[in-house]
């Protein structure tokens, strides 16, 4: 089996002076690309529905951090999962034009279900993050802040992949307070 990895990390601000009073919002953008999304696809959807593995579930996390030495955490530290159930359906809204496919994705996002026709759009929706932080800048402090992101993910062992653990950290962000 090939390798798979966090792609690297965008952090994205609103701006880049707040006032103490000002919530600051960050959003953590990045991918998991590799094997694991490669293997993901409608021959092995299919191949484990019929093998009775018909889900797969991706534990993920997500710190925004800030300081030099003693890093300090910033906002709600993410710890969660996404969830993709393979299923079976002649459901006639579930029509891809192209194709008669029965075996379907459902990925869950946060507990909310999302069904997506295209292959690239299930892996987009199972595989690519934007995880918004917001937190009060008094919390930080007046002044100039280095703040960083680290992300992590892990899955067990499926028909289709390999169990496996990923980490990746993020280029830091700088920004002022008054």
């Amino acid at each position: 089996m090939g390798e798979s990895r966090i792609s690297d990390i965008k952090l994205v601000k609103s701006k880049d002076q707040y006032s103490s009073d000002e919530n600051i919002e960050i959003n953590v953008q990045f991918s998991i690309e590799g094997d694991l999304r490669d293997s993901f696809n409608e021959v092995n959807w299919t191949k484990a529905y019929n093998n009775y593995d018909a889900s797969f579930k991706m534990k993920y996390g997500i710190k925004l951090t800030s300081g030099g030495f003693r890093k300090k955490e910033l906002g709600r530290t993410i710890d969660t999962y996404r969830k993709a159930s393979i299923f079976w359906t002649r459901n006639p809204k579930l029509v891809n034009p192209m194709k008669d496919r029965r075996i379907w994705v459902q990925v869950a996002k946060n507990f909310e279900p999302f069904i997506r026709l295209t292959e690239d759009d299930v892996k987009e929706e199972l595989f690519d993050f934007n995880e918004k932080f917001v937190f009060k800048a008094s919390d930080l402090g007046e002044g100039n802040h280095k703040i960083g992101s680290e992300a992590f993910a892990s899955w067990q062992k499926h028909d289709y992949t390999e169990p496996g653990n990923i980490k990746n950290n993020s280029n830091e962000i700088e920004i002022s307070i008054n």
